[in-house]
């Protein structure tokens, strides 16, 4: 044994070691660059925040929610994991609809909204509300589809159907394969 610890290969050890150790580290720019880059976790994270949507200086919309994480990786989206909040106003700030739902998405090139689990859209000028699971509010076509089962309660039918296209007040829709009752005046028919 005490041969070997006096061979010269053992001398040399102190020497050896580190330059075999860090033959394999390196500062290639690339591999450095993706690993700052690489986040799996959101790059901001806020709680009880509102963001206002505005053109030309005159509210239209309020998105509340309790908390919301910001990503950027690949494309910016905000995520509402606590639930949401949209106050919809006409054009003389009077609350025209009310959006809620348990998860959001806002995609923020697109300008859509996602909203999943327990969706409901108010009407509160009409008294009209919609209630589904999935749907996107798309702010540039001032739209709102939803391509699961809906329900629509009004003050005197509730409708089911397929899905949903209308437009973001929840005014004028079109119900996909409707079915339901609704109470019907006589001298209507």
């Amino acid at each position: 044994m005490k041969r070997l610890l006096r061979s010269p290969v053992f001398a040399l050890l102190p020497v050896l070691l580190p330059i075999i150790l860090l033959s394999g580290c390196g500062n290639d720019m690339n591999s450095v660059k993706t690993l700052t880059m690489t986040r799996s976790g959101p790059v901001m994270s806020a709680r009880n925040i509102t963001v206002i949507f505005s053109d030309s200086g005159q509210v239209q919309a309020k998105l509340y929610g309790s908390r919301i994480n910001r990503y950027e990786s690949p494309e910016a989206f905000l995520e509402f994991p606590e639930g949401f909040k949209v106050t919809i106003f006409d054009s003389a700030m009077q609350v025209q609809t009310i959006i809620t739902g348990k998860y959001g998405i806002r995609k923020e090139s697109l300008r859509t909204m996602e909203a999943k689990g327990n969706v409901v859209v108010r009407n509160v000028k009409e008294n009209k509300q919609l209630n589904t699971e999935n749907l996107v509010w798309d702010e540039f076509r001032r739209t709102i589809v939803s391509k699961v089962p809906v329900k629509i309660t009004t003050g005197d039918m509730i409708l089911f159907g397929d899905g949903l296209e209308s437009d973001e007040s929840f005014s004028k829709y079109t119900i996909l394969n409707p079915h339901g009752q609704m109470m019907v005046k006589k001298d209507s028919i």
